[in-house]
């Protein structure tokens, strides 16, 4: 009892409250120590914080004076909160804020920085090309044009046990820090209303477009390459193609940042702690509402990222009409993904508003109430980001797969089928091929499209009758003719039309066909 009463004694604790609390105090706030009990409910030995002493004259070197002033005490704004020389709390927002105010440059560091970033991107390219050049010419571009659609079942088995592996060290490994399997693994809280699919569908039309103009503009840029003396060059191409993007990507966040991290972004469903400025919404609660509903005008922050981005979709679209096909090893996902992302992202954030101060018109009022988050327009980023993509590579089910498979969002199945149906229509309005398949064209490559139509419709029957001044047809059959007719046949030809019936073994009409040069040649079996 005497050391209890020493501690009653010592600074933090004031004479005369420790009885006023324990008889105002629950069970649940009391803890029995042997012959007193303590109470918990308040921390009376915990300073106040910065500039309370000045104001507070009720403090003694330790507790609040009553009760009334303790309640008054929590209830009012808690000054100096993130100074934290206590310890006591951690205002996240604020610290955010502060991090970025130390990091703001100088000009003499922005220059600095500004020479780093286009210093480390020619380094990087020229890396990269010369590795293409000198050890693997092959390497270039993305490697879809040239591996065919032609798939045994024996690759089928090998593909699924080598993604089986590749899953499982990916989920061993979680490379993006959120333990999933996906890069832009997306979590939306707000479904999305049937009246939705009339800006998705106007996303694909966007897409369908972009994929056109891209295709065509790309296959004139390839072909201007491979007719001039800019095709001889493949190095110094890159060098000035990587310098020009530096240049004009550094002065913008969004162009400055890498695609991946850019989409991510623009994928984002903006949380309270978010600090980019494509969340800076004004989070205001509508007290007038069951619930209080926050209301959420856009702020400064997002009305200045707009203009960022459509700066940014500029560049993109420009850059990438120029970048691909270079001898690199570079594909076209990304970059189409992140075309179709920042046009959904500007046109969610514009329906949002729009049913923000509009909430009464008659598209909204039936399931958009005042003071309710009814667009998100993260969705409106994954939907045209799968609609650029579709309108370049015409793909449709695929397509719709691999966006399963990066952002997790299987139950947006409806507004990514619609966006990449409509894209595809589209573009196949504008243009039959898709990007890879014209690159397979401008490339020349041995590829029978099983799906093209050929328009000649000459018979067989017509090609094998000689024309008025022309020999007659000579005629190899199986039964009738020997090995030594066969030599002399071949010893006296003037490369005149002739046709081999049922003719064995393989080996002579091979060696018919080579030193004929295969020319005027018609091969026919069974008769």
């Amino acid at each position: 009892m005497a050391m209890w009463q020493g501690a009653m004694d010592n600074r933090g604790f004031q004479q005369g409250s420790f009885s006023s609390f324990q008889s105002s105090s629950s069970d649940e706030d009391l803890m029995d120590i042997p012959g007193t009990a303590m109470d918990f409910s308040m921390r009376d030995d915990v300073p106040p914080l910065d500039g309370e002493i000045e104001e507070d004259k009720s403090y003694n070197g330790g507790g609040i004076g009553s009760s009334n002033r303790m309640m008054d005490f929590l209830e009012e704004p808690i000054p100096g909160v993130g100074t934290y020389d206590d310890f006591n709390t951690i205002d996240w927002v604020r610290e955010k804020s502060r991090d970025r105010d130390r990091h703001r440059e100088g000009a003499f560091a922005y220059i600095v920085n500004y020479f780093m970033y286009v210093l480390w991107a020619l380094l990087f390219a020229f890396l990269a090309v010369s590795l293409v050049k000198v050890f693997a010419p092959y390497a270039c571009g993305s490697g879809i044009p040239e591996v065919s659609y032609y798939f045994p079942l024996k690759t089928l088995w090998r593909s699924f046990f080598a993604a089986l592996v590749a899953a499982f060290t990916l989920r061993s490994i979680n490379p993006f820090g959120n333990s999933r399997l996906v890069l832009f693994y997306v979590e939306f809280h707000t479904p999305w209303h049937l009246f939705e699919l009339v800006p998705f569908i106007l996303l694909g039309i966007f897409g369908g477009l972009w994929g056109a103009l891209f295709i065509r503009t790309n296959i004139a840029w390839c072909r201007k390459r491979k007719t001039t003396q800019l095709g001889k060059y493949p190095v110094i191409e890159v060098l000035v193609v990587t310098a020009i993007t530096a240049i004009l990507a550094f002065p913008s966040e969004y162009t400055r940042m890498s695609t991946s991290e850019l989409i991510s972004e623009l994928f984002n469903d903006c949380g309270l702690l978010d600090s980019s400025k494509l969340c800076d919404y004004e989070n205001r609660f509508n007290t007038s509402k069951a619930g209080e509903l926050p209301d959420r005008p856009a702020g400064v922050g997002v009305y200045s990222a707009m203009w960022q981005l459509a700066l940014t979709l500029i560049l993109k679209i420009v850059i990438t009409i120029f970048t691909f096909g270079m001898k690199i090893p570079s594909g076209l996902f990304i970059p189409s993904m992140a075309v179709g992302a920042i046009a959904g992202r500007l046109l969610g954030v514009g329906m949002e508003q729009l049913a923000y101060y509009h909430h009464d018109w008659a598209i909204f009022n039936s399931w958009c109430s005042q003071g309710a988050d009814c667009i998100t327009p993260g969705l409106y980023a994954m939907v045209g980001a799968a609609a650029c993509l579709g309108g370049v590579t015409r793909m449709t089910v695929s397509l719709v797969v691999i966006m399963f498979e990066l952002t997790g969002g299987l139950e947006y199945i409806v507004p990514l089928m619609a966006a990449a149906m409509t894209s595809k229509w589209v573009a196949d309005a504008l243009g039959r091929e898709g990007i890879y398949d014209a690159h397979i064209r401008l490339n020349g490559y041995p590829f029978l499209e099983a799906k093209e139509e050929f328009a000649h419709k000459t018979l067989a029957m017509d090609v094998m009758k000689p024309r008025r001044n022309d020999p007659l047809l000579t005629v190899l059959t199986q039964d009738s003719m020997t090995v030594e007719d066969v030599e002399t046949l071949r010893n006296i030809l003037d490369l005149s039309p002739f046709t081999v019936t049922d003719l064995t073994p393989m080996e002579i009409v091979v060696d018919i066909f080579r030193k004929l040069g295969l020319r005027q040649c018609l091969v026919t079996h069974n008769g």
